[in-house]
């Protein structure tokens, strides 16, 4: 399996959210390398390097998880408390986009220690703006700790 850096793992079980997302991130220009996970239990294997991920090394841990919380398999929030959960992981930022506005799962997110919670917008050019936004702070801006 191909060990380069990936700077961002998208976590969506949507195929329209997930070309939106990487469109809007090309539109502009962030080009940076993108992994995708379909659901929350191949989102573990790739962030703990096990199962189909098992050649990867836990150590190439990616830029920012944009992690939509109604996943199958495993939901969003399992995955979170995983990864904040574990010290070869907790300093990842993990930046929650989902469609849920419910005030539970933005209290519950911010428990586990999720960086940020966007609620998706449904017209395509504030989503547009919204993906934007977080890939230039998370990507170019943010200052993450040396590993």
């Amino acid at each position: 399996m191909n060990d380069k850096p990936i700077e961002i793992l998208l976590v969506e079980d949507n195929p329209n959210d997930v070309e939106l997302t990487l469109l809007a991130l090309q539109d502009n220009k962030l080009t940076n390398p993108i992994h995708i996970a379909r659901d929350g239990a191949e989102a573990l294997e790739f962030i703990f390097a096990t199962g189909a991920y098992a050649q990867r090394s836990i150590n190439n841990v990616p830029k920012v998880i944009l992690l939509d919380l109604k996943l199958p398999k495993v939901d969003g929030l399992e995955v979170l408390r995983q990864i904040k959960s574990d010290p070869r992981t907790r300093a990842i930022p993990v930046v929650v986009l989902t469609s849920s506005r419910e005030e539970r799962d933005i209290v519950e997110s911010y428990r586990l220690g999720v960086n940020s919670y966007i609620t998706k917008p449904v017209d395509f050019e504030q989503f547009t703006q919204s993906v934007r936004t977080l890939g230039l702070y998370w990507l170019l801006l943010n200052q993450p700790p040396l590993p």
